[in-house]
Formats: structure tokens, C-alpha cells, sequence
């Protein structure tokens, strides 16, 4: 019973950000899982990519470029995907990193930030829960906060502003579309080993890892696979009594009430 509450057969999910790192992970996972996965990112020959290992792999999967500070393109992107039939699963993963201390973020820093990390994805909510919604209901949306919403980091004002602005949203929407048997939820990594995090050289990739190793009880740092697997269990049926929460796979460096 338990492996059949995972199994995405005949359920149809877009993931953003899917060329690389977590996004590609989800999407990989979520098609072993079953799903037919739309692939999309502006990295548009990343997400062929990603669709094509998954097709090569037996899955069904569809690339898109998409640019999800744009709203127009967030709801091209999800009218195709309805055009193939139902979008079950939304996973909101696309997003961008800067660090500036306080007194030095800029305008610019902080609207570029915001307009991937927190309008990115408030649109793909938008988009995706109006679909949900006129499809009759059901359906699961998660998006992407951070490990940044626990704790204060020099240099992430951006960055933390913005994935605490997505786990507001994530439980406002909750509020809101519960009763369309539509769940939300949001997942906040940990420190993850991504192209996000890289570090330069092999050397420099330790030193920053070290410290973060050491914060954490089970003593190493996340890879994207850690976070799919969170994703798939908020996709599935898994999780269908689970909405508005935040599901925390760090290694134990933050244990909030």
C-alpha cells in the first residue's frame, strides 16, 4: 500500500527549473515515479535535455522554455501542458541566487530576486491552481522556500526575503483552495550540493562544505535526490492530508517548532 501511494501513473506534472540541480532531480524522479513531466526552464536545451534522458529511460516527458518572471509565458506553459490533458502536479523549483550585504542590495538586486524566486512562483500557483480548479479539483502545488527561512546569513537579505514571502504564499493558497481538494505545501532544503552552491574549485567546493557538514546531526550536506524525494512525496497520494506545511530536508541544521 505504501509503494502505490507513490505511484504517479496516468498524472501529468510541470516542474520549473528543471535543467539542473533539484529541478532536474524532481523531474527525473516524478517520471520513475510515473508521471508524465513537462520539463521547462530558460535554460531551453537544459530542459530538452532532462526530457530526453527521461524519455530514453521509458518515461514521457515534453520540454519547454520558459521564463517564470514572465506571467505570460508561466500561463503559455501551463495551457500546453493542459492541452495534452490534466496538470496534477506543479512543482515550482526555478530559482536564482545573489548575496549582497544589507546596506549594499540594490533596487535592481532585490527586484531581480524577487521576480524569479517569489513572482516565479506566484504565478505558477496562479496558473496552476486555476487549472486545478476548472479540471473539476484535486491536484498537489509545491513549491521551493529554503533552509534561509529558519535563519539569518550575512549576504542572503534577497534571497531570504523572497523564499519567506514563497512559504507565506504556500500557506495563504493552502487556506484558499483546500476546499478544491488542491494541497500545497512548500519544501526548504538544506544546504544542497547543486550548481547554485558551486564554489569554484574542488578545494574551495570542500571549504564551503565543511562547515555546513558539521552544523548538521547526520554529519554531511544534501544532494538533489534528498530534495526529490521530498517533492515526490508531496506529488503523491502519500501526502493527501498534508497542506500549507513545510517539509524540511536539511540534515537536522534547523529542528523549528
Amino acid at each position: 500500500m505504501t509503494v502505490i501511494a507513490y505511484d504517479l501513473t496516468g498524472r501529468t506534472a510541470l516542474v520549473t527549473g528543471a535543467a539542473g540541480g533539484i529541478g532536474r532531480a524532481a523531474a527525473l524522479l516524478l517520471a520513475e515515479a510515473g508521471a508524465t513531466v513537462h520539463c521547462a526552464d530558460l535554460d531551453g536545451a537544459g530542459a530538452r535535455r532532462t526530457a530526453e534522458r527521461i524519455n530514453e529511460s521509458g518515461g514521457s516527458a515534453h520540454p519547454h522554455t520558459l521564463d517564470v518572471a514572465d506571467r505570460t509565458q508561466v500561463a503559455a506553459a501551463v495551457a500546453a501542458v493542459r492541452a495534452g490533458g490534466r496538470l496534477d502536479i506543479m512543482a515550482n523549483i526555478a530559482g536564482i541566487m545573489h548575496s549582497s550585504p544589507v546596506l549594499e542590495t540594490a533596487d535592481s538586486d532585490l527586484d531581480r530576486v524577487l521576480a524569479v524566486n517569489f513572482k516565479g512562483v506566484l504565478y505558477g500557483c496562479q496558473e496552476a491552481a486555476r487549472a486545478m480548479i476548472e479540471q473539476g479539483g484535486g491536484g498537489s502545488i509545491v513549491t521551493m522556500a529554503s533552509g534561509a527561512i529558519d535563519t539569518g546569513a550575512p549576504g542572503l537579505l534577497c534571497y531570504g526575503v523572497a523564499k519567506a514571502a514563497v512559504v507565506q504564499l504556500t500557506k495563504t493558497l493552502a487556506t484558499e483552495v483546500g476546499r478544491h481538494g488542491i494541497r500545497v505545501n512548500a519544501v526548504a532544503p538544506g544546504w544542497i550540493r547543486t550548481p547554485m552552491t558551486e564554489r569554484g574549485s574542488r578545494e574551495e567546493q570542500r571549504r564551503a562544505e565543511e562547515p555546513m557538514a558539521r552544523r548538521a546531526p547526520l554529519g554531511r550536506v544534501g544532494e538533489p535526490a534528498d530534495v526529490a524525494h521530498a517533492v515526490l512525496h508531496l506529488a503523491s497520494d502519500a501526502s493527501s492530508f498534508t497542506t500549507g506545511q513545510i517539509l524540511r530536508p536539511n540534515g537536522g541544521v534547523a529542528m523549528p517548532w
